[in-house]
């Protein structure tokens, strides 16, 4: 009887008080539970999609209204509980006052137990909520209402820390992926005008300049340009558009100025884009409360097992001790907690990972495969030698093509530009220059007239090329570079080659790599040679070329057949499939959208060095889960063996309940903690911000 009043009065206050509130509050149970909130706070089984995501404009939006329903919810209870805790160390001065501390906690619990209603009548499923609920309601009657109250107010509290967590890496995604630049300039009445690219509708007409990139599929109406287009076949030989040819989005417009008639517009607005961002890494936090709930209720009947043990052997109150050792519902708070730290620890180096399964699936990664050109290689090519003809020198050919292209930004005109300025040339004055779109220049530098450009520019101005060069032409193309004729006047003088630059870095990653045992493969649409002399300089032993977009995908597969996780580095339209097939998939933010879209993680400063810190970020998380498993498990081992066999109550359980859950939340919290005080650190000059500690000391 003494067991059943506190419990009976409580449950009368709650009555009361839920009608008071129940008027004034503006989100009710059922719109919580209709809405899809938080599964182990409000029930239905975390039935999340992801368009429950999006609440609206996301691109103006701090927060998803969504989240900001469940951080409120959060705060909500904590205030409760705190207020319950509050009644209940007051309640030795005023003894009536534990009673309504009781009913205040009580209060705050009743998400829990709704969904153990639900589960028990209507799915007849023993949730966690069931256990949770039973071993709640034991501690009430007993009395133990100081107990109660706080394990609620830390609960609560990780709850709130969470969704605090979770917030503050959607603001970081957020930001580093807004920063791509989303505008175009469509032509009207004869003038430019810059405007978003979600407004631009088909049979409008886009200006493409030199240097940009093409945003849309469509058809050339005017001018002529020369158009990288590696991401879409992988060769590294850019091709000339003039009217009537088609072009395609994400390639790169390197000399010229096309006017594009759109057909289709290939990429969604930012507001969609960062939309589908923020739900992949809003959406993962439910999957990895999901598979730590399916534990915490597998291990409701074991509990009940040894609870009925401990009430037939020993006493009530250590049923009721037993009950509580259930610390696994901790472990839907500490695991999101840690992920999300994580994340956010990621986007401040530099990587902006879209879908956090894949920092768990990078830690399996045996064999990393590499694309080859835009990926390890530089949109700006190196000038790697200058063929001269006949009694004209080297030195005087560059330094002549390098005084037409002085007023050029496309990439072509910078490598000619930095070539001449290694070689410390001086520079020639430009008197007249004209610029022939999409093939060459002619301009009259000192009096003489220089063309320089393609063989069809050179044929254009009547300039014919000699069969060694034409064989040149032919051996380079091969070899993976290209030729810039130059001419005086009408006669050739020589050729300029150009070869891809390598990205910086690139061999002492590759070493990295596969100093952490990690087998790595060269793939791309490139030509034999050139792929196998790029594979050799970088000592990778493994290469793919002359592959096909869907023969890259068939790739990879035919690897995991083997038993092998791939992580797929690209950042064209044809590494789309791959990155798709692949375990872990990675681009660069200079990639194409579909690229970009596609991957799971991208190289926001586009440097591979970014992606070793990727595999030690993921070794880091690794050791970081498995301290919060162990931190959060072993404590409700002890628990239940102490209550079996100590003689361990509830006070106790609930003191290593506490200390279970703290103890869950530092070692989620701590790369949040180690980045904080490594950022104060480099502010006063003590630390560099590559030494962040991800993990608490084991």
């Amino acid at each position: 009887m003494p067991l059943i009043l506190p419990f009976l009065l409580g449950s009368g206050v709650v009555a009361g008080m839920a009608a008071v509130d129940r008027a004034s509050r503006t989100t009710t149970w059922r719109s919580i539970r209709r809405h899809g909130k938080l599964a182990f706070l409000f029930g239905d089984n975390r039935k999340t999609q992801l368009q429950e995501f999006d609440g609206g404009p996301v691109a103006t939006a701090t927060q998803p209204p969504k989240a900001a329903d469940e951080e409120r919810e959060a705060t909500y209870h904590l205030k409760m509980s705190s207020g319950a805790l509050g009644l209940a160390v007051a309640s030795p001065l005023l003894p009536p006052l534990a009673l309504a501390s009781g009913a205040l906690s009580l209060y705050s619990c009743i998400p829990i137990f709704r969904d153990a209603y639900t589960a028990l009548r209507r799915k007849h499923h023993l949730r966690w909520t069931v256990l949770e609920s039973a071993a709640l309601l034991g501690m009430l009657a007993a009395g133990y209402y100081t107990a109660f109250a706080l394990g609620g107010v830390i609960y609560y509290a990780g709850v709130k820390m969470m969704l605090r967590t979770e917030d503050r890496s959607r603001r970081s995604l957020k930001n580093i992926f807004g920063q791509q630049p989303r505008t175009v300039w469509v032509l009207l009445d004869g003038v430019e005008i810059e405007i978003p690219f979600e407004q631009v509708i088909a049979g409008s007409t886009i200006v493409v300049h030199a240097g940009q990139m093409v945003p849309i599929d469509g058809t050339v109406t005017d001018g002529l340009a020369v158009i990288d287009q590696h991401v879409l076949t992988g060769e590294a030989q850019p091709v000339e558009r003039g009217p009537g040819d088609s072009v395609l989005a994400a390639t790169v417009v390197l000399t010229g100025r096309i006017h594009v008639r759109v057909e289709g517009a290939g990429s969604d607005t930012v507001a969609a884009q960062i939309a589908a961002v923020l739900a992949n890494t809003a959406d993962y936090r439910v999957a990895v409360q999901a598979r730590w709930e399916k534990l915490a209720d597998q291990s409701v009947l074991p509990t009940m097992g040894l609870s009925a043990v401990a009430l037939a052997a020993l006493s009530p109150a250590s049923a009721v001790a037993a009950l509580s050792s259930n610390f696994a519902p901790i472990l839907q708070i500490t695991a999101p907690l840690g992920m999300l730290n994580f994340l956010q620890l990621a986007s401040q180096h530099g990587l902006l990972i879209k879908d956090a399964r894949a920092l768990e699936a990078v830690k399996k990664v045996d064999t990393v495969i590499f694309d080859k050109t835009g990926t390890l290689t530089l949109p700006q090519p190196d000038v790697a030698e200058v063929h001269a003809c006949g009694s004209t020198s080297a030195d005087d050919i560059l330094m002549h093509a390098a005084a037409i292209e002085a007023n050029q930004s496309h990439p072509i005109a910078r490598a000619i530009l930095h070539a001449a300025a290694e070689r410390k040339l001086p520079r020639l004055p430009l008197d007249t220059a004209r610029y022939e779109a999409g093939f060459g220049m002619e301009a009259v530098v000192g009096g003489v007239v220089v063309r320089a450009g393609s063989k069809r520019f050179m044929a254009m101005q009547g300039v014919s090329l000699p069969d060694e060069f034409m064989a040149m032409l032919g051996a380079r193309h091969r070899a993976g570079n290209s030729l810039v004729f130059v001419a005086y006047g009408d006669e050739l003088a020589g050729a300029i080659e150009l070869q891809p630059a390598l990205r910086p870095g690139v061999k002492e990653v590759v070493r990295q790599l596969r100093e952490r045992g990690l087998t790595v493969h060269i793939m791309s649409g490139d030509h034999i040679a050139p792929t196998q002399a790029l594979a050799t300089d970088l000592g990778i032993d493994h290469f793919f070329a002359e592959v096909l977009p869907h023969d890259k995908s068939r790739l990879v597969e035919e690897l995991q057949a083997q038993g092998r996780h791939v992580c797929f580095i690209g950042d064209g339209i044809n590494d789309t499939l791959a990155l798709q097939r692949a375990d872990v998939s990675v681009s660069l933010r200079a990639g194409s959208t579909l690229a970009a879209n596609t991957a799971q993680i991208i190289l926001m400063d586009e440097s591979l060095a970014q992606l070793v810190q990727l595999f030690e970020l993921a070794r880091r998380f690794d050791v970081t889960t498995k301290v919060t498993l162990a931190s959060t498990m072993v404590p409700g081992l002890i628990s239940m063996g102490g209550v079996l066999f100590l003689g361990l109550g509830v006070y106790q359980v609930i003191f290593l309940y506490n200390l279970s859950m703290v103890s869950g939340i530092v070692a989620g919290m701590w790369p949040a903690v180690g980045s904080e005080a490594d950022r104060d650190n480099s502010r006063t000059g003590n630390a560099s911000p590559k030494s962040t500690p991800m993990h608490p000391p084991l």
